[in-house]
This record gives structure tokens, C-alpha cells and sequence, in this order.
């Protein structure tokens, strides 16, 4: 019987562990996206805006939208693809729409393919620092505000801005203790 509940002892601590391993998993992951610059995770806060303009190169960046499913409405960027210089400020505007009877709280998640090509993205503004609400039978136009840093490397001429659309109306009123 003894050997029976060193097993289960065994067992048990084996689970925890696993629980508490996937649990540290997400910050794991994003400190390390964090240093390696991989999965094309933008910054999620505002740079400063000095910068030179690079004259002599054009840099296309293509605009995506996605929306989480069971999402309704619509989602788009004012331009899909625009041609930049590196240190050249540009605005683009997203719209969303909320055909639903009920408000919502959005939250847009950026990425960037390459992924190399995030950590040279520079959004002086973005919808996506920060929920969005939407009030029932509405629309909304959010701003971002970027530049590409003219240290890009060269061989990268085309880069896509990913933004996928999340309902998260109930995670914010439970945060809210609403």
C-alpha cells in the first residue's frame, strides 16, 4: 500500500508541476519574443518621434485584418498596401462597426511577417495600445501612427501589419467588477 501512495504522491507533484509549468509558458514566451524579435509581436506602447528620412529606398507595408470568430461587423484598414520611406511618419485609419444590439470592448493584437521586420516598426499611435469600446449599432475609425526605421535590414523590401480583432466585453467587465 505504501508503494501505492508514493505513486500517487508522485503523480501529484507531477501534475502541479505540469499545471505550474504552463502556466509561467506565456510570459516565458513573450520575454523571449521580446528578445529574439520572433513572431512578429510589435511594441505596445508609443516611440518618440525623431527620425530621418531615408530618400533613396521604398518600403511597401501591406495591411490585414482578421477577426476572432463569432465576430460580427466589419474591419478595415483605409489602404491595403501603402509604399513608404523609412522615417517617413504616415496614418492609417481602421474602421470597425458594431451591428449588434449590445456595446462592446475590443482588443486589437498586431503582428508583423517577417517577423524581423517588427522590431524596425515604429507606431507613434495605435488602437491597439488599448481597449476599444464600441457602443451598440456603431462605428469607429482608430488612427495608427507609424514610420519604418531606416535601419531595416535592405533585403527586406515588403512587410505585412496583421491586426486580429478580439471580443473581450467580458473580460473587461470582469476586470471593471461590473
Amino acid at each position: 500500500m505504501a508503494h501505492v501512495n508514493r505513486i500517487a504522491v508522485r503523480l501529484g507533484l507531477l501534475a502541479v508541476a505540469m499545471f505550474g509549468f504552463g502556466f509561467a509558458l506565456v510570459p516565458l514566451y513573450d520575454v523571449f519574443c521580446d528578445i529574439t524579435g520572433l513572431n512578429g509581436k510589435t511594441a505596445t506602447r508609443a516611440v518618440a518621434e525623431s527620425r530621418v528620412v531615408d530618400e533613396q529606398r521604398w518600403v511597401t507595408v501591406e495591411f490585414v485584418t482578421y477577426q476572432s470568430s463569432g465576430l460580427r461587423g466589419r474591419f478595415d484598414p483605409s489602404v491595403h498596401r501603402l509604399q513608404v520611406r523609412p522615417g517617413e511618419m504616415h496614418q492609417v485609419d481602421f474602421t470597425v462597426n458594431n451591428p449588434g444590439g449590445d456595446a462592446r470592448v475590443l482588443r486589437a493584437i498586431p503582428s508583423v511577417s517577417p517577423g524581423v521586420a517588427a522590431s524596425y516598426l515604429r507606431k507613434t499611435e495605435c488602437f491597439c495600445f488599448q481597449e476599444q469600446p464600441i457602443a451598440a449599432g456603431s462605428e469607429a475609425v482608430m488612427p495608427m501612427r507609424f514610420y519604418v526605421d531606416q535601419a531595416l535590414p535592405a533585403d527586406i523590401e515588403v512587410f505585412t501589419l496583421s491586426y486580429t480583432l478580439y471580443d473581450i466585453s467580458e473580460q473587461a467587465a470582469a476586470g471593471s467588477g461590473a
